[in-house]
């Protein structure tokens, strides 16, 4: 039998406060070298997109994998867990809903880390589905006053601020312009599918610390060359798959301005191995790419919370 968890048992037992405390330790347990991590795998075809992100975990008992199959009219997330123990299939977990919020949560764990104490507004550059994470996260981890969203689709900017503004109880206003949306930020998000970049170094205030998490292909760019070279640190989910997916570096990366070996990885902050903010005024820089290891923590942690509560459908698979 394996547990069968829907996008509605997910959303009952799941929320942004206890995704970012299983992201964190994902990520601190691989750093530990308690979790494996292999970067996601893609397999392009005319009519869709298949991804599979794997990973393992002996301080949590699973392995597993996430796949989503994305195509124009519609997409699918599952993630299976497996028994380390066992050897066998346990539970599948929808995981579009999950997907999005532990998206964010990565966000708002790196922001807990690298932004200043008292950071109080935040730009944010994008207002698609994956920007409702990325907004809450960092409001979940910093006490907000007020957040400035540009997109370029104003009616749907506009809509997505007055929910957001209902949601979190603060005020989200549509900026005019990304520049506006920029500068005196003191965290900023970019959220976007944007294959050029969406914001100008030179925008930038020194201090502020900045989520990318849209480039997630090479052919991807939210961020510009003048926006790396302003940084005085840069971390990334993992070196190995930034090299295969981070397209806000790879121009830097030819240029010689980074060096991909020696990108610190944010769970070698989070476990303390590396140093993260060192002083006020420098600019801090997260490139959040989505790991395996982050959905396999969460899915862990949906199937004990919705097993706690009888959710969920026991499926005769495996008997």
């Amino acid at each position: 039998m394996i547990h069968y968890l829907t996008e509605k048992d997910v959303q009952q037992v799941l929320n942004m406060e206890i995704l970012l405390q299983t992201t964190e330790r994902s990520l601190k347990d691989r750093a530990l070298h308690q979790a494996i991590d292999i970067p996601r795998q893609r397999i392009y075809t005319p009519e869709g997109t298949q991804h599979v992100l794997q990973a393992s975990s002996k301080a949590i008992g699973y392995t597993g994998f996430k796949f989503y199959y994305t195509r124009p009219t519609g997409k699918s997330f599952y993630v299976n867990l497996i028994s380390i123990e066992t050897g066998k299939l346990v539970a599948m977990v929808e995981a579009i809903w999950m997907s999005m919020v532990r998206t964010g949560a990565a966000s708002g764990a790196a922001t807990k880390y690298l932004a200043n104490e008292d950071a109080s507004i935040v730009g944010q550059i994008g207002s698609g589905y994956q920007s409702i994470g990325q907004l809450e996260a960092v409001c979940a981890v910093r006490k907000i006053k007020e957040a400035r969203v540009f997109s370029r689709t104003r009616d749907k900017l506009e809509a997505y601020c007055k929910k957001m503004t209902d949601k979190l109880g603060l005020p989200v206003v549509p900026a005019a312009s990304a520049e506006a949306a920029v500068r005196g930020a003191h965290i900023l998000n970019v959220i976007t599918k944007s294959a050029k970049p969406t914001i100008n170094g030179e925008w930038l205030t020194p201090g502020v610390h900045i989520n990318a998490a849209g480039s997630n292909a090479l052919s991807r760019a939210e961020i510009d060359d003048a926006t790396v070279k302003r940084c005085d640190l840069i971390t990334v989910d993992s070196r190995g798959t930034a090299q295969k997916e981070c397209g806000d570096l790879v121009s830097s990366a030819e240029k010689g301005v980074i060096q991909w070996e020696y990108l610190t990885e944010i769970g070698d902050v989070f476990a303390g191995k590396a140093k993260g903010r060192t002083s006020r005024e420098q600019i801090t820089l997260y490139e959040s790419h989505g790991m395996g290891i982050q959905d396999l923590y969460g899915a862990a942690k949906a199937l004990e919370l919705a097993k706690a509560r009888g959710l969920g459908t026991q499926l005769p698979v495996g008997l």
